[in-house]
């Protein structure tokens, strides 16, 4: 994988040729502009169903399953009834059941997180407990709207295996009579820790998929595959050291990416601890940058774990701290991009 190496030195070039900003005090829940409402007070890693009416989301790392009904706003526990649950992640399959991510115990975080993390099955029906589907994985997972396929990282940690610091994204279809994954297959692979890989997003009818590239020393970037030739794409070569893709827009030509370059621009350090929801367009340029947040330019505040609905009409997200741990949140909110936003197009 060829890395564009000239884009740190822009990144601290950029950063130290700028004033420093002063942040805002207070909280960010307390100046939403119109577009943005609060939909749950707790909570973190949401993702909408296929059909738009619920948005599953964790209560904590390492603890239970929710959803939420959008048009009754009725919360409902998934997972209370397991003694113990630990998950880390729910995400909606096609078929209206559940893909649960997380180790069977919490033990510590490294272990839990990293060589415990594993996927599950949880069936809709009512009373229904996660069944393992024996794939052990690393952060999160890709899932289709349209039908039972997935896809996942593998690394060294869970997968002795592979070489040191490799990783490799492999593809799956879920058997649910069966609480098992089948046809497994490798569509990408990186030989060591200078791109450490994590699957996001199905897009183009599930012909190809996001990923994202953590590279040493805390980057990330924003890369695309085609799942038929495996021919990879990056797509943030512009600006920021931290681009983490997060929730592709239905068109296939937009996604949300967690990025620092707000941060940077502002001569503020920068990485995931400081990163705001921005919109990349998919042309491999890096250059259409659109702002969708600015809840970084609060102190110690951060919108992170973005996810738009299928019909383009809404994006779900969690309002973070800047010092807590990537995928700490601590509320889910609806941002309407039906309705007027304030936005810049940086070029």
């Amino acid at each position: 994988m060829r890395l564009i190496s000239c884009r740190i030195a822009v990144t601290l070039c950029l950063g130290a040729a700028l004033f420093s900003e002063p942040r805002r005090t207070g909280s960010p829940l307390e100046n939403l502009p119109k577009n943005i409402e609060i939909l749950t007070r707790f909570g973190e890693r949401a993702d909408f169903s296929p059909d738009n009416r619920r948005v599953a989301f964790m209560a904590k790392s390492f603890g239970d399953a929710f959803v939420i009904d959008l048009s009754t706003r009725a919360i409902r526990c998934l997972t209370c009834g397991i003694p113990g649950a630990a998950f880390l992640r729910v995400m909606h399959l096609s078929s209206g059941d559940y893909l649960l991510i997380g180790p069977e115990r919490f033990k510590d975080l490294k272990t839990s997180r990293g060589n415990e993390n594993e996927l599950w099955l949880l069936r809709q029906a009512p009373g229904s407990r996660p069944v393992k589907l024996g794939q052990k994985m690393s952060e999160g997972a890709a899932v289709s709207k349209k039908n039972l396929t997935v896809s996942f990282s593998e690394t060294s940690t869970q997968n002795p295996q592979l070489p040191p610091g490799a990783s490799r994204i492999i593809l799956a279809d879920v058997d649910l009579a069966a609480g098992a994954l089948r046809n497994h297959r490798t569509i990408y692979e990186s030989p060591d820790n200078r791109c450490s890989l994590e699957a996001q997003d199905f897009y183009d009818n599930d012909t190809k998929m996001t990923f994202t590239c953590y590279e040493p020393k805390g980057l990330a970037s924003v890369w695309t595959v085609d799942l038929a030739s495996r021919q990879v794409m990056p797509q943030s070569q512009s600006i920021g050291s931290y681009n983490e893709v997060e929730g592709i827009f239905p068109d296939g030509l937009f996604t949300c990416v967690e990025s620092d370059q707000q941060a940077i621009r502002a001569g503020w350090s920068g990485l995931f601890r400081n990163i705001d929801i921005w919109k990349l367009k998919l042309d491999g340029t890096g250059k259409s940058f659109t702002r969708l947040t600015r809840f970084n330019d609060y102190e110690g505040w951060k919108a992170s774990n973005p996810v738009v609905s299928t019909d383009g009409k809404r994006m779900a997200f969690q309002v973070a701290r800047s010092a807590d741990e990537a995928g700490v949140g601590y509320g889910i909110l609806l941002y309407h991009l039906d309705r007027p936003a304030a936005g810049r197009v940086y070029p």
